[in-house]
């Protein structure tokens, strides 16, 4: 394992420690509702129950119509969010365990 992996496996290992990964996903998950991209791919799905029919449509069917669409849509303000969140949670006085690796 190179330097990078092992510099993100600590990272990581440190966020599940201290329960920052868990915010930082609700927060992320919260963001998403927020934003109106979990009802634009309910949407899109009941588009696609519609086009394909019920009895037609499985459940990776659904999954493989809506993750490009999911990737592409509502992905603009992410990379932002966590990073600031991030950041956060690793800059904070209270979390400075973060950097200890």
């Amino acid at each position: 394992m190179n330097k990078d992996a092992q510099m993100r496996a600590a990272i990581n290992q440190k966020l599940i420690e201290t329960g920052e990964r868990e915010r930082l996903k609700e927060l992320l998950r919260a963001k998403l509702i927020e934003c109106g991209w979990k009802d634009q791919l309910k949407a899109h799905c009941k588009e696609v129950i519609k086009e394909k029919g019920l009895e037609h449509v499985t459940v990776d069917d659904l999954v493989a119509e809506i993750t490009p669409k999911g990737r592409e849509t509502g992905f603009t303000m992410l990379p932002r969010l966590v990073l600031n969140s991030w950041g956060q949670a690793v800059l904070l006085p209270q979390s400075s365990r973060l950097l200890r690796l």
